[in-house]
């Protein structure tokens, strides 16, 4: 097994309130994790997964971050009712928004909170690496900048190796194509990450990529939830799914159901479909919460990147993005 994927009861330390929206959650918590990872909240009758800020190699406390969302319920319930000395549920730390063994520079974009993995990153990289690092982060004004004193510390301690820019949409407008590729300049050789609304990493990427940046170079982070299904949107037309030949079987919380195998249809709908709630949460491939093992038969995921190697050669596969690919499988979920 490579990963814990359970749920385990988690103390607040403390809560520092980073911005007016913001507050980052020191945890009393050993886990392993690596910079760039993040952990899931279950509360409220959901799940939802907030990065670490903190650094294994230069923090001795785990760390994770999480902004106000409008209408967000998890977000909001634990910005109104956590304090120190509460216990949540989280997972251990999972992700692969992490650092790759290489010589080349770094270069970050931020939107908002996008920050919060991406700090993570950066004190890692200029703690064990020779790397030159810098970050582009872009916010609403002043006032929305998160970790602002921390990597303006950063900045003064690594003059040679670190630079911060910040973007201020209120004074600069949003940010554009052309400002995407004058920040990375002559670097098209480094390693980019993104890391932000989605509307703000699809312009970031696509401008990267024109710029001559190879597509494998690129590493985007992303939280947000699949689009619901509505008339006119993919696999939600007036027609059934068509059924294919086979039989998918589910597993959660001690109930076994099977369904009809239906084309097109990942493991997590068939799941629904089944009668059973299996836990989710972005629904994009991203954050891991899905994730169940298959025992008989076989899946291919469309998008991964949350599992290593090791746990899918395990079996273990993103239930959202997972696809049956032989007429009979069986997906345990873990208890």
């Amino acid at each position: 097994m490579v990963r814990d994927h359970g749920f385990h009861p988690v103390r607040i330390k403390r809560i520092v309130q980073e911005t007016a929206d913001t507050r980052t959650y020191v945890l009393d918590a050993p886990f392993p994790y690596r910079a760039g990872q993040f952990l899931t909240v279950r509360a409220c009758g959901a799940l939802r997964s907030y990065s670490m800020s903190s650094s294994p190699e230069t923090d001795d406390e785990l760390m994770t971050t999480v902004k106000r969302v409008p209408g967000g319920l998890v977000s909001n319930w634990m910005h109104e009712h956590l304090a120190p000395g509460d216990v949540i549920e989280t997972t251990a730390p999972a992700g692969v928004f992490c650092l790759r063994e290489t010589d080349e520079p770094l270069v970050a974009y931020c939107g908002g909170s996008g920050i919060t993995p991406v700090l993570s990153l950066v004190k890692t990289a200029l703690a064990t690496t020779n790397r030159h690092v810098r970050v582009l982060s872009a916010n609403r004004d002043a006032d929305s900048i998160i970790f602002g004193s921390a990597l303006a510390e950063l900045a003064e301690r690594h003059p040679d190796r670190f630079e911060i820019r910040h973007h201020l949409d209120d004074q600069g407008g949003f940010i554009t194509d052309l400002l995407v590729r004058e920040f990375a300049g002559v670097d098209v050789d480094a390693d980019f990450y993104l890391c932000g609304p989605a509307p703000f990493m699809d312009l970031a990427e696509r401008a990267l990529l024109v710029h001559g940046v190879e597509a494998d170079q690129i590493f985007a982070e992303r939280f947000t939830p699949a689009a619901e299904e509505t008339p006119g949107n993919p696999g939600s037309g007036s027609a059934a799914p068509a059924e294919k030949e086979g039989t998918v079987s589910i597993v959660l919380a001690g109930k076994r159901r099977s369904v009809p195998r239906h084309s097109g249809e990942t493991l997590l709908e068939s799941a629904r479909r089944a009668g059973l709630m299996p836990p989710f949460s972005c629904e994009s491939g991203n954050c891991g919460t899905c994730i169940a093992q298959v025992t008989e038969g076989e899946a291919k995921m469309r998008v991964n990147n949350a599992l290593d190697d090791d746990e899918v050669t395990e079996g273990w596969v993103l239930t959202c993005q997972g696809e049956p690919v032989t007429p009979d499988i069986t997906v345990v979920y873990e208890d």
